[in-house]
């Protein structure tokens, strides 16, 4: 009997596990949110609490960042991202469509991340933006099918958009990223 191998490295079982957990914490957590929103709201912590959580995000790449000394392009492409997902945060009124940007945002992120590791192992994967993209859509419009038998949840279209949107941006971010990197010019000493 011949073992298969599911995963052609740890790093991309890890990004496949990760991708799991973060889908399923959404899917188990629909029931939820809107009591924790209204909770956050009646404290006047909504707004606060997305702004908060947007400069963990931008910490955390300012750490990262100082870690692996990025290029001029790479910065570039950092702030690009920062501003358009900041834009996007105060363009949408409601804060539970901001939700959607980080949820399948994250999830669209890593299995792009698994994707890329795998072809870079020497699995074939074609595309692997558009079959991430593709994975998150459909992910996304799970979320919206399990809300439509919710009581306290609303199936719409446009929630499935965001989902996309959510996906998308998150993957050209990410793509921007790679882009850059592989441009970096080393260090004339």
């Amino acid at each position: 009997m011949t073992h298969v191998a599911w995963f052609t490295s740890p790093r991309e079982r890890r990004m496949w596990a990760w991708a799991i957990t973060v889908t399923g914490v959404i899917y188990a957590t629909l029931g939820q949110v809107p009591a924790i929103a209204e909770a956050l709201r009646n404290r006047d912590l909504l707004d606060s609490t997305f702004f908060g959580a947007f400069l963990v995000i931008v910490a955390a790449l300012i750490g990262v960042g100082v870690a692996v000394r990025p290029g001029w392009r790479e910065v570039t492409v950092v702030a690009a991202v920062l501003s358009t997902y900041l834009m996007a945060f105060l363009r949408f009124a409601n804060p539970a469509e901001r939700t959607h940007l980080v949820e399948f945002g994250v999830v669209a992120v890593l299995v792009y991340l698994a994707l890329l590791e795998r072809r870079s192992n020497g699995a074939p994967v074609r595309a692997p933006a558009s079959v991430a993209f593709a994975i998150a859509a459909l992910l996304g419009s799970i979320d919206e099918a399990i809300q439509a038998i919710l009581p306290n949840r609303v199936f719409t279209l446009l929630d499935i958009a965001f989902n996309l949107g959510a996906a998308l941006m998150a993957i050209v971010a990410v793509a921007a990223l790679r882009w850059a990197r592989a441009r970096r010019t080393p260090d004339i000493k």
